[in-house]
């Protein structure tokens, strides 16, 4: 049986280049990368090609838990997409797509099988979510 993959998407009020830097280099993900104000993410390593290894940090802010986020650049286009193949083998595919001055950022995942769609499209959307406003604010 073929799982579908999970969609987000999000319309950001930034132009493709401000955009496509903040979602990928390690000095920006640093200070969006989590789903809720409770969490973090103090370190980002990125090989950013083809090929290239990501690691990112996710902790809570108490301390209390924590887990590194792996994944391997599968495909790079400048400004078009960024897809990856994460640490326990399922994909994901980002796009962006510049649109009246804006960014539309699509991201298509494999569900993880232990956890409801839900709660993940809801993650996933909210880290998202915390991006635009990353975006848009600074």
């Amino acid at each position: 049986m073929k799982i579908e993959k999970i969609s987000i998407a999000s319309a950001i009020d930034a132009r493709i280049d401000k955009v496509w830097k903040y979602y990928n280099e390690a000095q920006h993900i640093v200070n969006w990368n989590f789903a809720s104000d409770s969490w973090c993410c103090p370190r980002v390593e990125s090989d950013f090609k083809d090929g290239g290894r990501y690691l990112a940090r996710m902790e809570a802010r108490d301390g209390s838990m924590g887990f590194d986020f792996e994944a391997i650049f599968d495909e790079i286009r400048a400004k078009e997409k960024v897809a990856y193949t994460m640490g326990d083998g399922r994909k994901a595919d980002i796009y962006f797509e510049e649109h009246n001055g804006g960014t539309h950022v699509n991201i298509h995942f494999d569900p993880d099988p232990t956890h409801p769609v839900g709660m993940q499209r809801d993650g996933w959307q909210a880290i998202l979510n915390n991006f635009k406003k990353y975006v848009e604010t600074n």
